[in-house]
């Protein structure tokens, strides 16, 4: 028996071993996988392996070495009042601007799950935040907030909630500033988490909502014992995904107050911080030391919530 299976083998041709080869499904997985391997390591592993190093140098702009300094730049942030201002301010825009992405993302998601005239258009309008240019986007935000000609002090003074002289600075007065750069970024984010609550949604067979029907769940009954268990493992996805894009996100307050207002810089993050010490100072040790300040915590973060919601995830 063994020498037919030798000889079946020898006389088998020697292209069709190849295609074996091809056909086995390790070898195609680590195929597949090569491209998204090299794009992450060429602008995700690089580059954070070099702020790595340059945290640990006295390195400034316009070269990248530096003398060896050991853990200086980060002892030195560490007790910067305006580094623990930041990473304060980090902390508060995360947390809010996410709560108001749930609670709006959620009602949105459950709304576009019935059928209505103009579903179409709501659609359009919910995912246009996401898909406009950003820089052009954060322009139209920072005319709607300037003293000079805001809509929004416009408004207010016309419906007489606030009179000419008392119409607040929103990206002039430290708590307005918070609270404007909070909302732009939650209607930034608003879309994609609207698309994963969706997903969810979809996901949930139509068998439960007709046992639970039968059962004379409705209402908030129903979505406490059998939508919300259902839709947490994703919604606890969406929600890694907007701490992530929250708390490594530069945009929306650099183009809007640029950590201002001054003198109190009332909207200064761990990112904004980072960009004028290392780019704008030129000092790139310190920088980068800075900017590699959320990581660990960040990583502990993701994986503390993809356990949970392997572990609340009904099968």
């Amino acid at each position: 028996m063994r020498a037919a299976v030798e000889a079946v083998a020898q006389a088998r041709p020697r292209g069709r071993r190849w295609t074996d080869i091809l056909e086995r499904p390790v070898f195609l997985a680590s195929v597949l996988i090569s491209p998204a391997v090299i794009f992450i390591g060429a602008l995700v592993a690089a580059p954070l392996g070099l702020a790595v190093w340059l945290s640990f140098t006295n390195a400034t702009a316009g070269s990248l070495s530096g003398k060896y300094v050991g853990l200086h730049n980060f002892r030195t942030e560490w007790s910067n009042p305006q580094f623990k201002d930041a990473v304060w301010h980090t902390f508060l825009f995360t947390v809010f601007s996410q709560v108001v992405v749930l609670l709006v993302a959620g009602l949105l998601a459950h709304a576009l799950l019935k059928d209505f005239r103009g579903k179409w258009l709501l659609r359009f309008l919910i995912l246009l935040p996401w898909a406009a240019p950003l820089p052009l986007s954060l322009m139209g935000w920072k005319w709607i907030f300037d003293p000079s000609y805001s809509i929004l002090d416009w408004t207010l003074v016309h419906l007489h909630i606030s009179g000419p002289l008392t119409a607040p600075h929103f990206l002039a007065t430290a708590k307005w500033a918070m609270a404007s750069v909070i909302a732009v970024h939650a209607w930034r984010i608003i879309p994609f988490a609207v698309v994963i609550f969706l997903a969810g949604l979809a996901s949930i067979p139509r068998e439960v909502d007709d046992a639970a029907a039968i059962d004379g769940a409705t209402g908030f009954r129903k979505f406490a014992s059998v939508t919300l268990p259902l839709q947490l493992p994703i919604a606890t996805v969406a929600l890694l995904f907007g701490i992530v894009f929250t708390a490594t996100d530069m945009a929306v307050v650099y183009i809007l107050t640029q950590g201002g207002p001054p003198p109190s810089f009332s909207t200064e993050m761990v990112t904004t911080w980072s960009y004028k010490t290392g780019v704008e100072s030129g000092s790139l040790g310190p920088g980068a030391a800075i900017s590699l300040a959320l990581l660990p915590v960040l990583a502990v973060v993701s994986i503390g919530m993809l356990l949970f919601a392997k572990r609340t995830e009904v099968t």
